[in-house]
């Protein structure tokens, strides 16, 4: 049995993690501020004597003996990023920089959930590990996309001058249950907008692309990136390589929602990357040979049940 600390962790990605962990037989502590986290996600672990639940902010430093740290806490959609830029940038530096002073005082293994939006608009396409990026330092975005930048520099420079054992995940599109129905995010966006017969709203013209990943891929990349073998510290996509458009999402959200939905287009918002795909070769190798199994369609079903219950009870 691991003693395990998550950050963020009755967020979206963060309880899916605290799930599996546990019944993997371990203790797990999950820590949480409810900026975007809700207990609700967490509450059916609540009964595990060996889940604890956490009322804390990462840009507060934490003391607990632990064996690893996942480093999940963090605004990861643009309406909540943008809602308070400063606060964000502090969670993703901040945040960072106490965990890693936390690992490197209990001599804890801890892994970084960066994001695919380190590479920005990419200028490459697909997106490599070894590809540095084309991000706006100074944009609408830029506190998020920078914030994680400099995550991951930390994380480099802790590992190299304190040997920290580290681990960095880029993680790229993740959606499914537990979602927050507000968030903005593209497929949340279309599910609840299709389930509520309003219309669908798409920037741009449709035809920018995403890779969208079902959260269990994600998690299971993310626990065998924590596992693996000592000399790799990432970072490492993690991601789905099957490319969609926007109009292919719209479509297939209201084929299987049965609805009657109309597509409405809006401009695009400042910086918004066209193409997102990531190469997952190195994922593959150094990871058992992780790579996604479910599909769009399926992953989508599951997603839209867990919204169809959520607004039922709204209403």
């Amino acid at each position: 049995m691991k003693r395990i600390l998550i950050t963020g962790g009755a967020g979206f990605v963060g309880s899916h993690l605290c799930e599996r962990l546990l019944k993997e037989g371990n203790e797990v502590i999950c820590l949480d501020n409810y900026f975007t986290g809700n207990k609700k996600n967490i509450e059916h672990l609540m009964d595990n004597h060996y889940f604890e639940l956490v009322r804390h902010d990462v840009t507060n430093p934490y003391m607990v003996e632990v064996d690893e740290i996942y480093n999940m806490a963090c605004p990861a959609s643009p309406v909540h990023y943008q809602y308070n830029p400063i606060k964000t940038i502090k969670t993703s530096v901040m945040g960072a920089i106490n965990m890693l002073g936390l690992a490197k005082r209990v001599k804890a293994k801890i892994l970084q959930a960066s994001t695919s939006e380190v590479y920005g608009d990419p200028a490459v396409h697909p997106q490599p590990e070894t590809y540095w990026g084309n991000v706006n330092p100074i944009g609408l975005r830029s506190c998020y996309d920078e914030g994680k930048r400099c995550a991951e520099t930390l994380f480099m420079d802790y590992h190299i001058q304190n040997d920290v054992k580290i681990k960095i995940i880029r993680i790229f599109n993740t959606y499914g249950p537990n979602m927050n129905p507000n968030d903005g995010r593209v497929v949340s966006n279309f599910i609840v907008q299709a389930l509520e017969g309003k219309d669908i709203t798409i920037f741009g013209d449709g035809t920018q692309t995403r890779s969208f990943q079902y959260v269990d891929d994600l998690v299971e990349g993310t626990i065998r990136m924590m596992n693996s073998r000592d000399g790799f510290v990432g970072p490492v996509n993690i991601g789905n390589p099957t490319e969609f458009t926007m109009l292919e999402l719209a479509e297939k959200v209201i084929d299987l929602t049965n609805s009657s939905s109309k597509l409405v287009f809006l401009p695009l918002p400042q910086d918004d990357p066209l193409q997102r795909k990531p190469v997952i070769d190195l994922a593959k190798k150094e990871l058992n040979g992780w790579e996604p199994k479910i599909e769009l369609e399926e992953g989508l079903i599951k997603t839209i049940t867990y919204f169809d219950k959520l607004l039922e009870i709204k209403d």
